[in-house]
């Protein structure tokens, strides 16, 4: 009966299971997330060699003219050290773990959930997912409240496969105007952001012109009707943050 119930849990009947649990589903970027992991042992005694928890996304990536779906880790950590469960034991393992401020918010198509797994050999890995919520920070929303102010209304928001950035997607928020002087003048504006701490974030904007004319339909065509404008903005200028971004897209408008 042992070597049987060994030969099932190779395959993951009668495994162990995990079960991580949560003080909250709410968090802002930044914040630290605490909980517990739950260990339960399943028929037989097992080696676990290590139990890790990933903060998980999706982002797309257009490869030969199609969109895939792929998955990225925002964080991950290893939690203990290997362990054996035993049939039918609890054990319990104190969670702590710092949300990035570069994770995603959950807007739009954005999903963010926490990956809880054990590493056990010759069998298939337990797994738990739990979905979260993630709420921007004050900066980040500062942001995205000083471009609402000035006309634009948020369409999309989806995490996109970007290059030279710390992971391998980047956030896009994209806003199109629906009031003001830019309703006649830009088709839309994308806003993302890169944030290392609460003290700054750096805003990654792109203005897209509206075609006027020969030439604007040309600049069109070669996709020359595009801006990319890097901002820098400190907790000390959020006083004059809406006067900030209206002389930056005006430039550029």
């Amino acid at each position: 009966m042992a070597l049987f119930n060994k030969a099932l849990a190779s395959i993951g009947i009668g495994n162990a299971k995990v079960d991580t649990k949560l003080e909250r589903a709410k968090y802002t970027a930044g914040d630290v997330m605490r909980g517990i992991v739950e260990v339960k042992g399943g028929n037989v005694a097992q080696q676990v060699d290590s139990i890790y928890v990933s903060v998980m996304t999706t982002y797309v990536r257009e490869t030969d003219d199609r969109k895939v779906v792929e998955e990225a880790a925002v964080v991950k950590e290893k939690l203990n050290e290997p362990f054996t469960i035993n049939p039918g034991e609890v054990r319990e393992f104190p969670l702590q773990l710092t949300l990035p401020y570069e994770t995603p918010i959950t807007q739009g198509k954005t999903r963010v959930w926490v990956a809880t797994g054990l590493d056990i050999k010759q069998a298939v890995d337990p797994a738990d997912k739990d979905y979260i919520d993630v709420h921007p920070t004050v900066m980040a929303e500062e942001v995205l409240d000083g471009v609402r102010a000035l006309g634009f209304r948020l369409r999309e928001v989806e995490c996109e496969h970007a290059r030279l950035t710390k992971y391998p997607f980047v956030q896009e928020f994209e806003f199109v105007p629906v009031t003001g002087e830019y309703a006649g003048k830009l088709d839309e504006l994308e806003v993302s952001f890169l944030q290392q701490s609460k003290e700054e974030v750096e805003v990654l904007l792109q203005v897209d012109r509206r075609a006027r004319g020969l030439g604007g339909f040309l600049s069109e065509a070669m996709g020359t009707d595009e801006t990319n404008i890097r901002l820098r903005i400190s907790r000390q200028q959020l006083s004059g943050l809406r006067k900030m971004l209206d002389e930056t897209i005006r430039r550029f408008a």
